[in-house]
């Protein structure tokens, strides 16, 4: 290297090289941040909407329970009725 091209960097050069580098990291943190509260915010509403699909399921469930329940009873009243039909 000529000695024409070399230039002397000194403690406040590197100082403020240093303090812009960390600035920018800072500006890209906030901007995740920023996206990872959206993100946040959108799996709380999925939870929620989750929670809602769960309880209609739940209830779906109580219900085909109890159609099956009167379904096996009437079908099993009926079996007896026509036994007893043709063995009385």
């Amino acid at each position: 290297m000529d000695k024409k091209n070399k230039q002397e960097i000194t403690l406040d050069d590197i100082a403020r090289i240093l303090q812009d580098g960390l600035l920018k990291m800072d500006k890209g943190f906030n901007n995740v941040d920023r996206r990872l509260d959206g993100v946040e915010e959108k799996l709380n509403g999925v939870e929620e909407r989750l929670a809602s699909v769960e309880k209609k399921i739940d209830r779906i469930e109580g219900e085909i329970i109890k159609k099956v329940d009167t379904v096996e009873y009437n079908s099993t009243k009926y079996r007896v009725k026509k036994l007893e039909e043709k063995f009385a």
